[in-house]
């Protein structure tokens, strides 16, 4: 098996599941270790991290990210799914809809909501994934949770398509986002179509194709696609320390920083490198104790 560890920033095409790409990865590169950080669903495209190798042990904080989403939702139409895959569940009239409701309806969804996730989901019930009772014709009552929609804007309306933009928190569901809005706006509304723009500090601009990937794995340079672990943490504040403080972090002691080392007042976590440049891991500070001490570290790959 092929030791790769980082992460791919691919462009799911439409059709496909998230977990077939993963397959595709891990099948052509021969790592043993795959993953990908963020479910698409099969006819939504765009940014899809496949972590490999160690790249899977930053899933978690991917998760924690922003996402960027373009969406069109069709209003008149509500399905079963929210998304145009579903069965018409309810028909209305648009045609009363103008622009100007249309953005005042899109308003009411900024900041932090509550949002029902959709039957066709992935989340859990009495053990069995939404979906799979969905399909058997069982709907159970969801609990709504908190979300954030960090910025939400009108890019097109072509009635009664309305394509909008959406930067918003973990949880998120925009198939849920476009029920809610018909239901807002009176005349029902499913999500036509969805690509996810940008996925923390992935974008679509720079995913690699399947197509192009796979020529990659056949002519052997598709590594040059393969994003080292710690870009997802590239805002953050970084810390170099020597031998002594290498080996304290490797063995999960806590890290005296030298002076000049030190960060900002406030900042609680850092990244850290050795003076090779190798990418350590990650320290969080202990305010109880007054010390860094190792939240995750990265063997050496």
């Amino acid at each position: 098996m092929t030791s790769v560890d980082g992460i791919l920033n691919i462009n799911k095409p439409p059709g496909r599941t998230s977990f077939s790409v993963v397959s595709f990865v891990k099948r052509l590169s021969g790592v043993r270790r795959v993953g990908h950080a963020g479910t698409l669903d099969p006819a939504a495209t765009g940014v899809l991290p496949v972590c490999l190798g160690q790249g899977r042990r930053v899933v978690s904080f991917l998760h924690d990210t922003a996402k960027v989403y373009k969406a069109q939702v069709e209003l008149g139409v509500t399905t079963d799914s929210y998304d145009a895959t579903g069965n018409i569940t309810a028909t209305g009239d648009p045609s009363g809809v103008s622009r100007k409701q249309l953005i005042s309806a899109l308003g009411s969804f900024r900041g932090l909501i509550q949002q029902t996730p959709p039957m066709y989901s992935t989340i859990k019930h009495g053990g069995r994934p939404l979906y799979e009772l969905a399909r058997a014709g069982i709907e159970v009552e969801r609990k709504s949770r908190p979300v954030q929609i960090y910025r939400l804007e009108l890019r097109r309306w072509q009635p009664p398509v309305a394509t909008i933009e959406v930067e918003c928190s973990k949880g998120t569901y925009i198939r849920s986002l476009a029920y809610d809005l018909g239901q807002l706006l009176g005349c029902g509304a499913h999500l036509k179509s969805l690509t996810r723009l940008k996925y923390g500090c992935f974008s679509l601009e720079d995913a690699v194709s399947l197509p192009q990937l796979e020529d990659g794995f056949r002519h052997g340079y598709w590594q040059q696609f393969v994003y080292p672990i710690d870009i997802v943490f590239q805002d953050w504040a970084a810390v170099v320390v020597d031998d002594a403080a290498e080996a304290d972090v490797r063995n999960g002691r806590p890290v005296e920083l030298k002076p000049g080392d030190s960060p900002q007042p406030g900042v609680g976590r850092l990244r850290v490198y050795n003076g090779d440049g190798r990418f350590l891991g990650l320290l969080q500070f202990n305010r109880e104790k007054g010390h860094w001490r190792p939240e995750k570290v990265f063997s050496r790959a």
